[in-house]
């Protein structure tokens, strides 16, 4: 990899069961650790180009990314989306696919590989690549042309005529970690081979993935796990968002209590909740408010443990504001123990983590504990 971030705009899509691959693709991007997703287009329905007569017409979208993935490692992590979605490459470069994933454009880069070039010839000829893009990113100066994507869309004879949106989609906000608007829409396909999975779990316990109370819970089911584990799709900057501001004086101790958290065991994939206490002593700056309980979101939403998890947010507030000292409680039910087990229905785990002065200064631990209860 390289130490250097490049943001670069990635071209998607697909005529084969487009309205289940062309998600999946875009979710799947967002689950990769060396790509951050920092905006999507709108889907788009265009003609196909050349292929079989009577082909199916292709949703197409396009996506801004962060990486420091070289473009050769980024077009092989790309590639292996597309193998894991079922596209096979063939002589014919018009035929139905699955899903096409394309680099169109990394930063300001010119490049002849051998087989392929940066920019994507097609961004600056062809409808369905120029017009997501240009939805979602209009400004990006083409280092080819020196002309915005809007300017070459403009140039695309009847672009707006063969390329027109076909939905909207709500995944454009990666660091909002909720549920999305449609959680439990039953009209759609949203992870296919998640919702196999699930669908092969029903079978295994003997129920009938058929019958009309359970024929679209492995959507929702699919739909579930991917917010209950979005932690793994979000990085801590992107929680934070620059909101760290100067101190201005403030040197006491600053508290957010009764967070709520949900998280998932990673022992048995049950949940365990509760509310967590979060404090920090100033050392020159201070963070937005909502941001420490994004942060504890951050992390409560991945498969865990609370040991883990109390460090791991006391930790993540420590790096990013270097203060005097932080200190996490957090008190939690584990369904694990009281749904199966030893069945101990009002048991709770307390944990915690003190850092810098709130582990070194007695008073200051006391202060702390006084102020939530403990």
């Amino acid at each position: 990899m390289s130490s250097d971030f490049v943001q670069a705009v990635i071209s998607l899509g697909s005529n084969i069961e487009r309205e289940r691959y062309l998600p999946e693709a875009i979710r799947l991007l967002r689950r990769h650790h060396g790509i951050e997703v920092l905006r999507v287009s709108r889907f788009f329905e265009s003609v196909p180009v050349g292929g079989p007569e009577g082909a199916p017409a292709f949703f197409n979208a396009a996506a801004v990314i962060r990486t420091d993935l070289d473009p050769e490692q980024l077009r092989v992590e790309l590639r292996r989306i597309e193998t894991e979605l079922g596209r096979e490459r063939t002589g014919d470069k018009n035929a139905p696919r699955t899903i096409d994933i394309d680099i169109a454009y990394y930063g300001d880069r010119v490049d002849d590989l051998g087989d392929w070039r940066i920019p994507d010839p097609n961004t600056a000829t062809a409808a369905h690549v120029a017009v997501p893009i240009a939805d979602v990113v209009p400004d990006w100066v083409d280092p080819v042309t020196g002309s915005t994507v809007f300017d070459l869309v403009e140039r695309i004879d009847a672009a707006r005529e063969k390329v027109r949106p076909a939905r909207a989609i709500h995944l454009s906000s990666p660091f909002e970690l909720r549920a999305p608007q449609d959680f439990d829409e039953v009209g759609d396909v949203y992870a296919p081979q998640l919702e196999a999975l699930v669908r092969q779990q029903l079978v295994e316990m003997g129920e009938d993935p058929d019958r009309q109370g359970l024929a679209r819970t492995p959507l929702r089911v699919a739909k579930a796990l991917d917010f209950l584990t979005s932690g793994y799709s979000v990085s801590l900057d992107e929680v934070v968002n620059d909101a760290i501001f100067d101190a201005e004086g403030a040197d006491e101790m600053v508290l957010v209590k009764d967070i709520e958290f949900y998280s998932m065991c990673e022992h048995h994939m049950l949940p365990f909740f509760g509310k967590a206490a979060v404090a920090y002593l100033p050392k020159g700056s201070i963070i937005g408010l909502s941001k420490v309980a994004r942060i504890v979101d951050l992390y409560a939403r991945r498969l865990q443990v609370q040991e883990r998890l109390t460090n791991q947010v006391a930790h993540a507030l420590d790096s990013i504001l270097e203060p005097h000292g932080v200190a996490v409680v957090m008190e939690g039910k584990h369904l694990c123990m009281m749904m199966r087990g030893v069945q101990k229905q009002d048991s709770s785990m307390v944990t915690s983590a003190m850092l810098g002065t709130f582990k070194s200064d007695a008073r200051t631990r006391s202060e702390f504990l006084n102020l939530i209860g403990r």
